[in-house]
């Protein structure tokens, strides 16, 4: 299951942003590897004070969202997906940008994290 964690400003969570990022992100997973795949895309939002978080050591005023897609490596490598996780990076930031706007675009930072075969569960199982 795609899963994606965005640490974003508590402030930009303002209760209209919500269900439109949801939506974008899972959209975007479901424009690489295809419509069926979007239904099975979760997502938490996460929101860090501006207060909380820092560059270089000091606070920062920058609203960049940091977003981790996991899922099972084996799904970065399909051949009828060629290039996946440069096109997801691609997606999720259009996303983001489409959702709060393009002077967010220079300030998202995503990572693509797969997880080998037998290291996720469901329900207290191995999946």
């Amino acid at each position: 299951m795609p899963h994606f964690t965005v640490h974003i400003r508590e402030e930009t969570l303002d209760g209209t942003v919500e269900a439109p990022l949801i939506r974008a992100l899972t959209d975007a997973v479901g424009s690489v590897f295809g419509a069926g795949f979007a239904r099975l895309v979760g997502v938490d939002l996460i929101g860090v004070p501006q207060h909380r978080r820092g560059v270089g050591g000091v606070p920062s005023d920058a609203h960049g969202p940091h977003v981790t897609l996991s899922m099972r490596e084996a799904a970065y490598h399909l051949a009828e997906v060629p290039d996946a996780p440069a096109r997801l990076v691609a997606a999720t930031t259009d996303a983001l940008a489409g959702v709060l706007g393009e002077g967010v675009r220079g300030q998202v930072i995503v990572t693509i994290a797969g997880v080998p075969d037998g290291r996720t569960g469901v329900a207290g199982a191995v999946a």
